[in-house]
């Protein structure tokens, strides 16, 4: 259905889409024009002509375009933004214009397509349906952490001359590629230390190279995954041409009196198990928490379907996008690597940057309802907080969030906070342990 004005047709393309339709009659299009060639008269230098004095033929000869455009723009901005204020449309981004341009004695048409703000009431949100799964540490969890913290502090020795490459083992190795038969030069690789076990070669490569000894050279022939890449090389039959340079076993350091000094806060290894019993308590107790806000958050979208502006979900896609490439950079990968793979996940990005979009508009909605405000000094204990986990002077830290125009932004991350809180407190929460493992032990 369309909404017609004097000076506008509406037509509703969806909840969160309109397109507005404008025709400006001829006389105000000539007004416009002959305002445009006046001005042009003034300002411009035709050769044998005095300023103020060209005839309007010759200004259209040499001018006729610029002109043109710059009254259809003054007619559709004035138009555009009158329009969108009259009929209080929420616009949320820049407008799609159509237009065909002037023609004389005729009326000066064109559509603006805009998105708007998404208008709804949110519903059924207290009392949401949530299950809170309780985690208990045990024994084993205990004894799984010391051994990766063991892991950490493992060194890498080469191993005697005719011992023989197994799992776990790390081999140092050259391998030249054949094809189907056809030497694959940019394939060949010199020193690559892979260590034995760990999955990250073509299935059964790892496996064909247990038993080999420093020295050694052995033919491994493999089947390229149907999904590898480079993707020319999917499905084919190769061939590795292998040298073993060196063999390096890891070694895992004993718990003893000499594997604790690596820690300055500990004194025995019961200290160790202590505080290793205590964090994955409490990363037991984020894990919930963070699960539990998953789940409102899950029934909240579910009770209340509406549609998002397409502009605000890119936005949020371009954030996460950035954001993966910034991680990836850290991470050492090369900065044109990381912006090509972060643009190959752009596809997966757009389910969650929806729901993320969705779930923000709900809990600004819900705090406006039931009056959640956030005062100054929430914010100003945010920043004390952040200054205090990242060892940062909490003036510095204040003034830079007051220089980049950033306190605003923040107090709708602590509005959603406490619109989330509510939720929780208002839930409906069924408490369930999680069953432990029958070979786990009881709580350490």
């Amino acid at each position: 259905m369309g909404e017609t004005t004097a000076e506008v047709t509406i037509e509703e393309i969806s909840s969160v889409k309109k397109k507005l339709s404008f025709e400006v009659p001829w006389g105000e299009v000539k007004k416009e024009l002959d305002a445009t060639y006046g001005m042009l008269s003034k300002k411009v230098k035709v050769r044998g002509f005095r300023p103020g004095k060209v005839p309007r033929n010759v200004l259209e000869m040499h001018y006729k375009k610029d002109a043109e455009d710059e009254v259809i723009q003054n007619l559709v901005s004035k138009r555009y933004a009158n329009a969108v204020t009259d009929n209080e449309i929420f616009a949320v981004a820049q407008p799609e214009i159509d237009q065909k341009g002037i023609e004389k004695e005729k009326p000066f048409s064109f559509t603006a397509t805009v998105e708007t703000r998404p208008e709804f009431e949110p519903k059924d949100y207290v009392g949401l349906e949530v299950i809170k799964e309780e985690i208990e540490t045990t024994d084993r969890d205990v004894n799984d952490r010391l051994q990766q913290t063991r892991e950490m502090y493992a060194t890498l020795e080469e191993v005697e001359e005719e011992k023989e490459a197994r799992e776990g083992d790390f081999v140092v190795i050259d391998f030249e590629v054949t094809v189907e038969g056809k030497p694959r030069d940019e394939l060949a690789t010199d020193n690559y230390t892979l260590q034995i076990g760990s999955g990250k070669f073509v299935a059964d490569f790892e496996e064909k190279l247990k038993g080999l000894k420093k020295g050694d050279e052995k033919t491994v022939n493999i089947t390229f995954p149907e999904d590898y890449q480079p993707a020319d090389l999917a499905g084919k039959e190769g061939t590795f041409r292998v040298t073993v340079k060196n063999i390096r076993e890891k070694k895992v350091p004993e718990l003893d009196e000499e594997f604790i000094k690596n820690f300055e806060q500990y004194e025995t290894i019961e200290d160790l198990k202590t505080a290793i019993q205590q964090s994955l308590v409490d990363e037991a107790k984020v894990k919930i928490e963070s699960d539990l806000k998953k789940q409102i958050i899950d029934e909240l979208i579910a009770h209340n379907e509406f549609e998002v502006p397409s502009v605000w979900v890119e936005q949020q896609i371009y954030y996460m996008m950035l954001d993966t490439q910034k991680r990836m950079v850290s991470n050492g990968m090369a900065p044109d690597k990381a912006m090509e793979v972060s643009m190959n996940l752009r596809e997966g990005f757009k389910e969650p940057a929806e729901r993320l979009v969705k779930s923000s508009l709900l809990l600004a909605k819900i705090a406006e309802k039931e009056s959640i405000k956030v005062e100054d000094k929430d914010i100003e204990n945010r920043i004390r907080s952040m200054a205090g986990l990242y060892g940062q002077d909490y003036e510095s830290l204040n003034e830079a969030y007051d220089k980049n125009n950033m306190k605003e932004r923040l107090r709708e991350e602590l509005q959603e906070d406490k619109a989330l809180e509510f939720l929780i407190d208002k839930a409906s929460i069924t408490v369930k342990k999680k069953e432990p493992d029958a070979e786990e032990g009881k709580t350490a």
